[in-house]
């Protein structure tokens, strides 16, 4: 063939779900220059011999000449991203025999039987490398021979041997290695970033000595664990095909003077000799921590011999640095300048987009039910990181394997037609989910109980307030932006004990799907200065990390007092209040954080909390009404209202006799009953036999008498009194001056018409005293009803 018959193209990376299939995807208008329809077998010509079955591009590359190819094809055509390579159409034989090599040794039960599937119909060339995708995990396997000799394709008729031992690469050749930018999910930026910092300069030198600059010199990578940093890192270094060296602090530290920074400076020479090359510090804190702040002399001069290293060297020629940690502040400063690590990256949690490709990458080879819904699982695992994607996917894996567990025998090979039947499906991603938890909350992590709306009687206004708040911001994003505004930073729910505002904290933390952290106050607070301070700034740094989160801080009026109240006290106090106030509206935003406080002591906190910015949003948890009353007895006797309820009992006869009663107090109630009934029954059932009392538990009814007895030992816990205080307080905390002059005043007209006893003025006082206590209030009914109260009681 002449070269007229190759046609230049471009490099690209693959879809995720392309990878490890052997497709090379072109655009319609150079297959028809080439002459190829789908499932033609192209030669991909790059630095070395590559084979692909080539389908139909993306739209998005129509007119470029764009070849997308993954990591695989890529490192077996000797090519990268953004290069040019050479294709043809080609005329493969069907293979005879191919034999395949291990990268690391393994034991494939039935292996030959599965490679066969896997690479049915796919082109191969001798020396190629070939990635399988098993449960949980991929395997590299290198074709070592083929017959007949040159490109072939397996088919059904192919003998294929798989040999046990690891394949062994040339002398002078590079490992196959089996990590490139496919295996990498929802870091599309961050890649593009480092791809940038350091492919230009290891593969095109000669545009930065024309432009007369210094290449970049090393890359800090940094964000929580289990990102991706390490994962980066490795792909770069196999895409771009150079010398990869790994230092881990604990090898390069010796208790021997000189030794740490001689070791240093081996890997160092390591890398020039063998370049382009790059030198990977995972974990660069436990090395090159801040000098100021270390004891030891080692670790000093250690941090020294690395600044001479990555600044000193006579043109340190094509070798780049890559380090990551997690805790970017514990580095010496001298580090982070211009000329040593010359670039920052963050690789922060993914959002929901990156999240779906994770599971994209980590499913691959997994084989999935039809009823697995990816999706939904990538929508609500907020604050997971790959790791712990990569995890859940295990999890379900394994958990679908325990259900043929018992199908096998430990000492005899599986047989196939199990292996080919096992299917991980939706109830086993479900399952895997109850145990995973994001590892960023693995501290600090509440388990949240599975509370819904539903099981909050009544508190419709708050219900629907609390939707607005949180997961409003979390549901329609767009909305907010196109608006340009921001949801509320914290919300204080106030109101009687008992009525329910821990209840909602915990639904509205489990129907908007968020990482839920309850907070208690004592626990934070600590004898030692500074301590407290620092565990406020940890939840608030872990609920960052987690996003989106919700920060719940039951009780708040015992972390967050009026400051100076206290005389004589320790500040502790004090320096947390400020502390939390530094956190909700300091210098570092809180995105996606909201934070729930619970508290029946309004009057007690510190007012700087309670302004724009910080509690912003008051939610008053009124005591329940007649019709509230209703909704929690059915809440507390559910279906049961049927079932278990005697003819006797009329729960509106209930509600009016539960006057004062909070949530807390009737479902103490509906215990109480419960309990009555249960004495009343196993009293009767003394001396019947087991089976008797089996049969007879159906009939268990509660009576009128139980509810009765109960009303005699259950008592509300709102007296006219306690109530009217903590109406007040509320007056306080959401009107406004004019309102609450008018109220007040309405207040001190029913007190004066109460001490008058004039049966005239009892009905127009009854009527003022329902507005001013109403859920919603009319001020200009209010304001009426006043005025005539006032001049009756004048004339009197």
């Amino acid at each position: 063939m002449t070269d007229k018959d190759y046609y230049d193209v471009t490099v690209k990376e693959a879809a995720h779900d392309d990878a490890g299939r052997g497709i090379a995807r072109l655009s319609i208008e150079v297959m028809k220059k080439i002459g190829l329809v789908s499932g033609d077998v192209i030669e991909i010509q790059g630095k070395k011999k590559a084979a692909a079955i080539v389908w139909p591009g993306f739209a998005q590359d129509t007119g470029f000449g764009i070849l997308r190819i993954d990591g695989n094809i890529r490192g077996n055509a000797g090519t990268g991203i953004d290069e040019k390579v050479r294709i043809r159409k080609s005329e493969a034989e069907y293979a005879k025999k191919i034999v395949v090599q291990p990268t690391q040794p393994i034991r494939l039960v039935g292996g030959e039987q599965y490679l066969s599937r896997v690479l049915r119909g796919r082109p191969v060339i001798e020396g190629q490398a070939v990635r399988v995708d098993a449960i949980g995990n991929s395997i590299t396997l290198v074709i070592t021979k083929v017959a007949p000799k040159g490109m072939v394709i397996v088919t059904d008729d192919t003998e294929i041997e798989l040999k046990e031992e690891a394949y062994k690469p040339e002398e002078g050749k590079k490992e196959v290695s089996d990590i490139h930018y496919e295996d990498i999910g929802g870091l599309g930026r961050e890649l593009q970033l480092v791809r940038e910092m350091i492919e230009l300069p290891l593969r095109h030198p000669e545009i930065f000595e024309r432009l007369g600059i210094q290449p970049p010199k090393g890359v800090l990578l940094y964000g929580p664990p289990g990102t991706g940093k390490t994962l980066i890192a490795k792909a770069v270094a196999n895409e771009v095909d150079a010398h990869f060296i790994t230092l881990s602090g604990p090898e390069i530290m010796s208790k021997y003077y000189g030794e740490s920074e001689k070791g240093l400076r081996e890997k160092f020479e390591e890398a020039e000799q063998n370049s382009p090359a790059i030198i990977f510090i995972d974990e660069i804190d436990a090395i090159a921590p801040k000098r100021a702040e270390v004891q030891g002399e080692v670790e000093r001069r250690v941090v020294a011999q690395l600044l001479a290293l990555m600044d000193g060297l006579k043109g340190r020629g094509q070798v780049i640095v890559i380090a990551a940690t997690n805790l970017p502040d514990s580095i010496d400063p001298a580090l982070r300048r211009g000329g040593r690590f010359d670039r920052e990256i963050e690789i922060g949690i993914p959002d929901k987009k990156g999240r779906m490709e994770i599971f994209q990458v980590h499913s691959r080879g997994v084989p999935l039910a039809e009823d697995v819904k990816i999706e939904e699982f990538a929508n609500t695992t907020h604050g997971f990181v790959g790791a712990d994607i990569a995890l859940l996917v295990k999890e379900a894996a394994m958990h679908a394997l325990r259900k043929i567990i018992p199908q096998i025998k430990i000492d005899e090979d599986i047989p196939a037609e199990v292996l080919d039947a096992l299917r991980v499906t939706n109830e086993d991603f479900a399952e895997a989910r109850k145990h995973v938890e994001p590892s960023a909350m693995r501290e600090v992590l509440v388990e949240v109980p599975d509370i819904t709306w539903q099981q909050v009687g009544g508190l419709e206004d708050v219900k629907q307030e609390l939707r607005e708040a949180v997961e409003w911001p979390l549901k329609f994003p767009d909305v907010f932006e196109r608006l340009q505004t921001k949801p509320p930073k914290g919300i204080l729910m106030f109101g009687p004990p008992g009525t329910g505002k821990t209840l909602l904290a915990k639904a509205v933390a489990n129907e908007s799907e968020c990482n839920f952290i309850a907070v208690k106050g004592p626990e934070l607070l600590s004898k030692w200065v500074g301590e407290s301070e620092k565990g406020v700034r940890e939840i608030f740094r872990k609920a960052r990390q987690a996003s989106p989160s919700i920060i719940f801080f039951d009780e708040i009026d015992a972390l967050v007092p009026k400051r100076g109240s206290y005389q004589g006290s320790s500040h502790v106090t004090e320096s947390v209040v400020s502390q939390i106030l530094t956190e909700l509206d300091g210098m570092e935003e809180l995105k996606n954080v909201t934070v729930l406080a619970a508290t029946n002591r309004p009057d007690m906190l510190d007012d700087a909390l309670l302004r724009p910015g910080r509690l912003e949003r008051h939610i008053y948890v009124p005591a329940p009404d007649e019709e509230s009353r209703k909704k929690i007895f059915e809440v507390y006797l559910g279906g049961e209202t049927g079932s278990i309820l005697a003819k006797d009992v009329a729960i509106d006869e209930l509600v009016k006799q539960t006057e004062g009663y909070v949530g807390a107090d009737i479902e103490a109630l509906v215990r109480e009953a419960k309990m009555a009934a249960m004495r009343d029954f196993i009293v009767q059932m003394g001396d019947r036999t087991e089976q008797e009392r089996k049969d007879a538990i159906k009939n268990v009814m509660l009576t009128r008498a139980h509810f009765d007895a109960a009303l005699l030992k259950v008592k509300g816990s709102l007296d006219a009194e306690t109530l009217e205080k903590s109406e007040r307080q509320a007056w306080e905390m959401l009107y406004n001056q004019e309102q609450r002059t008018a109220l007040d005043k309405a207040s001190m007209l029913l007190s004066r018409a109460g001490m008058a006893h004039k049966k005239a003025d009892e009905k127009l006082a009854a009527e003022l005293r329902t507005a001013v206590y109403a859920r919603k209030k009319d001020f200009g009914e209010i304001k009426k009803l006043t005025e005539s109260l006032e001049k009756k009681l004048e004339k009197a």
